[in-house]
């Protein structure tokens, strides 16, 4: 029988890759249930929505009841939670939603996929997993040296990264309390193709092919781990498949740039793809602007311990996985455009906290 796995979130940027490559380079049926927010699109998985082996169903993962039912028609082997607010400049001007999607909403998911468990028979209680996708913002900022492991004590700085830990907390709570077999994965910042225009790299293309000001936060020093998204959902299929229930695996691309050195390594790559029409280089778009509150300096994921048990490794380099992400959005203007026109004009978010 073909194992089913529940996406959740499965409409928004990772969640949609996870779909495509499930749908495309495996046998599993796969559930993706999505909320459809404004940073879910049913465009990103287009390409496998006529498959036979997927299906769509809208829905909140706070409403327990249309939780429930879920889990009762589709029985899934695998769930893959990655329905979550993610954004941190949101999160500082809207809290709310973090605290309920992200908490809540993961208590919901747990409770659910425990009775649905405990229902299972013995073999496929076994091989079950819930599989939590969460972030390196968990652990806060690091100094000019290190890496984050598995160990890392947290020290979340943002509402964002705050109730990421919270749901952290609950998933492991759930394994030890109730034994379901759990694993947590902890990546770093993703990007490639179909990514919310609201983040840094598929921002500032469009912002640049429009003309506009590149706007960089403070003096553009602040250090990520970059992660093909396309090596990110390979290692989630690993580490569900592969890894041990109650393990931590955290996910990086080996490629740690700062926010300026990723500007300008976009601005270089448009350069070469589609120049300006007056012929100067898109780096002369780059302005400074006030920076994000509590913004964190560096973060860095050492993810040793996943190529050590489980064999992952990311395949894409920072400057060939930037520059299929940057060929992708000049092919697909009608995808982001549209989001522009409907979702996400490109402004200035984060800029005051509300609480």
């Amino acid at each position: 029988m073909t194992s089913r796995v529940l996406v959740t979130g499965g409409a928004g940027f990772i969640g949609s890759a996870l779909v495509r490559h499930l749908i495309g380079e495996s046998d599993y049926r796969v559930l993706n249930l999505d909320k459809l927010t404004y940073a879910g699109t049913l465009s990103s998985v287009a390409s496998v929505a006529d498959s036979e082996r997927y299906e769509f169903v809208r829905a909140d993962i706070c409403d327990a009841q249309a939780i429930a039912g879920i889990f009762a028609r589709f029985d899934p082997d695998v769930v893959v939670h990655l329905a979550a607010e993610s954004h941190v400049d949101r999160s500082i001007d809207g809290p709310d939603a973090f605290i309920e999607t992200n908490i809540v909403g993961t208590y919901r998911m747990l409770r659910a996929a425990t009775r649905h468990w405990k229902g299972l028979d013995r073999g496929r209680q076994g091989s079950f997993r819930f599989h939590h996708v969460s972030t390196d913002e968990v652990f806060g900022s690091l100094g000019p040296e290190g890496f984050f492991v598995e160990e890392t004590p947290y020290d979340p700085r943002s509402p964002y990264s705050a109730s990421k830990a919270g749901s952290d907390h609950l998933v492991r709570a759930w394994f030890h309390t109730y034994g379901l077999p759990a694993v947590v994965t902890n990546c770093s910042n993703n990007y490639g193709p179909y990514h919310f225009p609201e983040k840094l790299i598929p921002l500032m293309i469009v912002k640049a092919l429009a003309g506009e000001t590149l706007p960089v936060y403070g003096r553009g020093e602040n250090v990520r781990d970059w992660l093909f998204v396309e090596d990110h959902v390979r290692a989630i299929r690993r580490v569900f498949e592969a890894g041990t229930p109650g393990e931590t695996y955290n996910v990086g691309g080996n490629s740690e740039r700062t926010n300026i050195e990723v500007v300008r390594q976009v601005c270089g790559l448009l350069d070469g793809l589609r120049p300006r029409p007056d012929g100067k280089p898109y780096a002369d778009q780059i302005g400074y602007v006030a920076d994000r509150p509590g913004h964190d300096m560096r973060y860095a994921i050492d993810a040793a311990k996943l190529k050590r048990e489980l064999g992952w490794e990311p395949r894409e380099t920072f400057e060939t996985g930037l520059a299929k992400t940057v060929a992708w959005y000049l092919a697909n203007e009608p995808w982001w455009r549209a989001i522009q026109a409907g979702q996400y004009g490109g402004e200035r978010l984060g800029l005051e906290a509300k609480g």
